[in-house]
């Protein structure tokens, strides 16, 4: 995407995992400018192929499209913000791969709920019908609505107050949102067959639980992960998780815990698997942690932090390519049971060194509880080596690129920062 390396002291900030504003500079540029190029991807595609888009869904991209345009000129700042949301990503990713037919008419449709979405956050008066697949119209980061029939949704915005009238039921009384601020608005909402999305305490983080764009279609690893459906999501369980665990770091690193609230847009719950959470990532929705519930505050902690540094490696992956890609050969690394490609074992390092950093901290912080302290001390010296065994892996590897080598040797200098064992007066506290 670029020719220009990134600056030496963001690839720094980042090769080390440690939270600074360079990197999280850089990623947030890298990500908004591969979200506009998929986006233009997108409607290239369906030009090209317009004669095999349904001629109303093609019409109503097209008007979509106009409409985020002209929100972009006034308000660029929430446009912005809508098309970083992380199920956005998802989204490209799944309308640019589809199926030309029904399926890529489907996805084409979501544009109108971006568009309407930015336009409503913005305070742009609005007047207009939207459809409404499988009688559910999703507001992206916002919320969603259930029509008691196939739509479409008359939405009639003026000032901070929006109404969303289900034209499939012509006599029942509109569900109501209204704006909280301009120009970057808060939209909140209330109504029986409406459901928006909480905000996860001290952050600016959603719980997302609505969005159709949260995992693939289908769900996704093996075994197959799936989301859970909404009514059977604890939305207070998952605030008082989020908290204990936010508060848990913020005694231990409260740089970490500030990173977690900035750079996490979206909790996604999982189906459970097992006792201990889940955490995934995918690399086309950075910004999104899915994960099942967790064991207690450490366990959703150490997921937070494993899985939003999976998030940062592939958002610069995608800036700047760390590995060349189609590479064959596999490498054995401690975490894993099966050989890894190069891609694997620097995922898995970079991931494993943020959680050294985390459990090296924890173990030699008072203010962490005793049992977490323990399991922290253990946890780092396993993990310690291991990273450092991989990362022998990567720095004499022929398959990175140059910028790829540059970051790999930045890792092994911050691995190598963190020693050995933890002091000693930190396991004098340990009860």
């Amino acid at each position: 995407m670029s020719s220009v390396p990134p600056s030496a002291a963001a690839l720094t900030a980042l090769a080390s995992t440690r939270p600074a504003p360079a990197g999280a500079a850089l990623l947030r540029s890298a990500l908004h400018t591969r979200r506009l190029v998929l986006l233009k991807a997108l409607l290239v595609r369906a030009r090209s192929e317009r004669d095999a888009v349904d001629p109303g869904v093609f019409r109503r991209f097209e008007t979509s499209w106009r409409l985020l345009e002209q929100v972009e000129r006034r308000c660029p700042g929430v446009v912005r913000d809508v098309l970083d949301y992380p199920t956005t990503g998802l989204w490209l990713a799944v309308a640019l791969t589809g199926r030309t037919g029904p399926s890529l008419d489907r996805h084409l449709g979501r544009l109108e709920s971006l568009a309407v979405t930015a336009a409503l956050r913005a305070g742009r008066p609005l007047d207009l019908a939207v459809e409404a697949p499988d009688g559910l119209l999703s507001l992206p980061g916002v919320g969603r609505l259930r029509l008691r029939g196939p739509g479409p949704v008359r939405i009639r915005a003026r000032s901070r107050v929006v109404r969303l009238y289900d034209e499939s039921a012509p006599y029942a009384a509109p569900t109501v949102l209204l704006l909280t601020d301009r120009g970057g608005g808060t939209l909140v909402g209330r109504g029986p067959d409406w459901a928006g999305l909480p905000v996860l305490p001290g952050s600016t983080a959603r719980l997302d639980d609505l969005d159709p764009y949260r995992v693939p279609p289908g769900g996704f690893g093996d075994p197959v992960r799936t989301a859970t459906d909404h009514a059977a999501t604890d939305r207070s369980g998952w605030a008082a998780h989020w908290r204990a665990a936010q508060d848990l770091l913020a005694r231990v690193d409260a740089d970490r815990a500030a990173e977690i609230s900035r750079g996490v847009r979206a909790l996604v719950p999982l189906e459970p698997t097992g006792p201990r959470s889940v955490g995934a990532t995918m690399s086309a929705a950075p910004g999104a942690v899915l994960t099942s519930p967790a064991a207690g505050a450490p366990d959703l902690a150490e997921t937070l932090v494993h899985e939003i540094h999976h998030s940062k490696l592939a958002t610069l992956h995608e800036l700047f390519p760390l590995y060349a890609s189609g590479r064959t050969a596999l490498h054995r690394v401690g975490w894993r049971p099966d050989p890894r490609p190069v891609a694997g074992v620097f995922q898995g390092a970079y991931a494993h060194l943020a959680l050294a950093d985390l459990w090296r901290r924890a173990a030699a912080s008072p203010r962490a509880p005793g049992s977490w302290r323990r399991y922290a001390g253990q946890q780092f010296d396993d993990i310690h080596d291991q990273v450092g065994e991989a990362l022998a892996i990567l720095v004499q590897s022929d398959e990175l690129t140059t910028e790829g080598r540059e970051f790999a040797v930045g890792m092994a200098g911050h691995h190598a920062s963190l020693g050995g064992r933890p002091p000693h007066r930190a396991w004098s506290h340990c009860v």
